[in-house]
């Protein structure tokens, strides 16, 4: 949760501070400057960037919420695949029953893996996890997959029933691979820092406005205050699905410790 929580905290501290130099700013100006005329003029250009910030914001809270569901329904198929192997493997019988248990093992890692601060799943041996990385490839993995796939690819059944066995397990490898993919490009964000630069550099020019126009009372201050409490709240929020492992709305394990537990059962 840093990345979010660093650029939460210097969004709010920035819109404080833009806040307070509009409201110093209307204080020192000469009288003629702070006329209806200009204050009305200044509400324009206000609603305009008010607007444009706005929409930018619904647009880019709407596309992570969108990519961060994704990735959620990605994992849960990810985590099926996974079930449907281990059925296939446990189907074919005690030939395939090395490559179960790398099925297994593998699981457990990923789990232990992606959600360090949740328990490990007992009962299984699983590699060293402890350079893995949170999120993207893990070469320790896909080594332990590749090693399934390569035993399952050794087997040349000839009897009709483990023919279509084998057959159907080698597909469900290889839609277990796309899966893998899949879920591992999911996980990185696609925010970038210059355009969060920009973002924040437009709100602040909104905050510089609003404390040119209200008028130095604690009403104002508070509502000016709940304002930026507020636009801080939901750029923690875009940046939080932004990463949708690790954060305070991160994807569940749930999925993949069902499908450990459908492998582990008897």
């Amino acid at each position: 949760m840093q990345r979010e929580a660093v650029w939460t905290l210097a969004l709010f501290i920035l819109l404080v501070f833009s806040a307070a130099v509009g409201s110093i700013l209307r204080a020192r100006l000469p009288a003629p400057h702070r006329g209806n005329e200009t204050m009305d003029f200044l509400r324009v250009v206000t609603a305009l960037l008010v607007t444009f910030a706005a929409l930018v914001m619904s647009l880019l809270l709407a596309s992570e919420l969108n990519a961060f569901t994704t990735a959620s329904h990605d994992r849960n198929r990810y985590a099926a695949r996974l079930a449907e192997m281990d059925r296939c493997l446990r189907n074919y019988g005690p030939a395939l029953d090395h490559e179960r248990q790398l099925l297994r093992g593998y699981t457990t890692a990923v789990i232990a893996s992606t959600w360090p601060g949740e328990p490990v799943p007992a009962g299984v041996t699983y590699p060293d996890i402890s350079k893995l990385p949170l999120t993207g490839e893990a070469p320790v993995l896909g080594a332990i997959l590749n090693e399934m796939g390569l035993g399952i690819a050794r087997e040349g059944p000839t009897d009709p029933l483990h023919q279509l066995l084998v057959t159907r397990c080698n597909q469900l490898f290889s839609d277990l691979l796309a899966a893998r993919w899949t879920v591992i490009e999911d996980a990185h964000g696609s925010l970038s820092a210059p355009f969060l630069g920009v973002l924040i550099f437009w709100l602040m020019l909104v905050f510089l406005s609003f404390g040119l126009q209200a008028p130095r009372n604690p009403l104002t201050g508070s509502i000016v205050t709940v304002a930026i409490v507020s636009v801080a709240s939901v750029m923690f929020v875009i940046l939080d699905l932004d990463l949708p492992y690790g954060g305070l709305f991160g994807i569940s394990s749930e999925s993949m410790r069902h499908a450990l537990a459908d492998m582990l059962a008897p």
